[in-house]
């Protein structure tokens, strides 16, 4: 028996049904050479999918988990990445200013007077 083979969906179906119509899973598992938790999981997982229990998740839900799970390790290498440019880009990381007074500060330590206009948000004049 081969370590983790990756069976054709149309096989798995045809091994789940045998099972279902009666044969046991052992004499399955020995005829086709599979391990019977092999067998034991896609029943579980074709229980899943058509609803006959609910202590699992579905293939659909599987695929799903796997996508944002990708796409999550992407927006953490994207992230990174971009952290990496600002800081290489001014030689420190951008920071933002601090308002004193009606001076703005920048992250270098260089000083601007500040104006409020009426939308409220400041600019450095």
């Amino acid at each position: 028996m081969a370590k983790n083979p990756s069976y054709p969906p149309e096989f798995r179906r045809k091994i789940v049904d045998l099972v279902r119509s009666g044969r046991p899973a052992r004499a399955v598992a020995q005829e086709f050479q599979l391990s019977r938790q092999s067998i034991s999981n896609w029943c579980k997982q074709d229980d899943l999918d058509s609803g006959r229990r609910s202590d699992g998740l579905t293939s659909t839900e599987h695929e799903e988990v796997s996508r944002l799970r990708k796409r999550v390790r992407q927006l953490e290498i994207e992230r990174e990445i971009l952290s990496k440019a600002a800081v290489d880009s001014t030689g420190q990381r951008n920071t933002p200013i601090s308002v004193d007074g009606g001076l703005a500060r920048g992250s270098d330590g260089t000083a601007g007077v500040v104006a409020a206009p009426q939308g409220g948000t400041l600019e450095t004049l």
